[in-house]
């Protein structure tokens, strides 16, 4: 079922909802998820104030009748058996490797700050509640890992092993990838007129533009590619990159691609994503001295606690720093 806020969801929701969508400026794709986390939470809040039976099944729960006067009775003990039940009853989505029920503390986080964003708005922007009831309410604790990435070789090993067909636009993607670090909807919304001489004009997230500049690799590729592409007669003359329908490429597409060419290289595809080519291109880039503010604009990223994970990732300094302890030396005598 095609999702239209417009339509299914109750007014105190479809106004936060059209206000993250035209002043906020966010993705429909984001605004999506917005309704989808808080219609699934107004659904158990209407279940656990018993305004309707237990029998009905969750997803089956109308929010048509939801007001300020239901949203204001939820308290922050509500909101924790919420999250309890998303801990443990919760069914996985289908698409999920792992069966079973309890979502994942990364998606429960997603969440909360879906129901944050949501009182926050209430309370300073439509002023429908005078305080904010989930004021206090903490995110699941994520365990934190480390980036995946390809080394410089193995970097080298994929690009030299391209070859056949669609050759240079895969080549073009998979190097603007590893030198710029740019997401994967960042790539596949790229128009032609966003490459300009040695930059390049990016959508990032919550429609943010910035541009990232081109090094000679980037601009080779691109200049191989743009070559190609002026031969094809487009059913999408804006975008940079086509597929073979002539259409413009797809998420889902250029992660088949990504694959395809990884297992023609000898390396792991199954290790290795589109998103794994971007934390390649910021460890490297680290590791060969650009700073960590710098990297941040490049990533588009809007926190810098979010870039300063890829420092953890290969530090000359911790390592010399290893070495630097007194006892690093002393072995077991023999």
């Amino acid at each position: 079922m095609k999702i239209d806020y417009q339509t299914q969801a109750p007014p105190v929701l479809r106004d936060f909802l059209a206000y993250h969508e035209t002043i906020q400026g966010h993705s429909s794709k984001t605004v999506d998820e917005y309704f989808l986390d808080l219609r699934n939470f107004l659904r158990y809040m209407k279940l656990e104030k018993g305004l309707v039976p237990r029998s009905v099944p969750l997803d089956e729960i109308s929010i048509d009748d939801v007001d300020v006067s239901l949203v204001r009775s939820v308290t922050l003990a509500d909101v924790y058996a919420y999250l309890s039940f998303l801990s443990r009853s919760r069914a996985k989505n289908h698409n999920s490797p792992q069966a079973g029920c309890g979502l994942e503390a990364s998606t429960r986080a997603r969440k909360v700050a879906s129901i944050r964003s949501f009182y926050k708005y209430l309370v300073n922007k439509a002023k429908v509640l005078t305080e904010n009831p989930i004021q206090e309410l903490d995110a699941p604790r994520q365990r934190q890992t480390l980036p995946r990435f390809l080394t410089l070789d193995e970097c080298i090993q994929l690009l030299d092993s391209i070859d056949g067909a669609n050759s240079e636009r895969d080549f073009c993607i998979i190097t603007l990838f590893l030198n710029c670090g740019l997401r994967i909807s960042e790539l596949v919304g790229l128009n032609l007129s966003d490459v300009r001489d040695d930059r390049m004009r990016v959508l990032g997230k919550g429609n943010k533009e910035r541009f990232v500049f081109l090094n000679t690799a980037c601009r080779s590729a691109l200049d191989d590619w743009l070559a190609v592409r002026t031969q094809s007669a487009a059913v999408d003359p804006y975008a940079l990159f086509i597929s073979r329908r002539r259409t413009r490429v797809t998420k889902d597409g250029v992660h088949y691609m990504i694959k395809k060419r990884l297992a023609e290289a000898g390396l792991d595809r199954d290790k290795y994503s589109a998103h794994k080519l971007r934390h390649t291109a910021a460890t490297l880039m680290l590791k060969n001295g650009v700073d960590v503010r710098t990297l941040q604009e490049i990533l588009g990223h809007e926190h810098l606690n979010t870039t300063q994970i890829y420092t953890h990732v290969d530090s000359e300094a911790m390592r010399q720093a290893a070495q630097l302890n007194p006892l690093g030396d002393r072995c077991k005598k023999k």
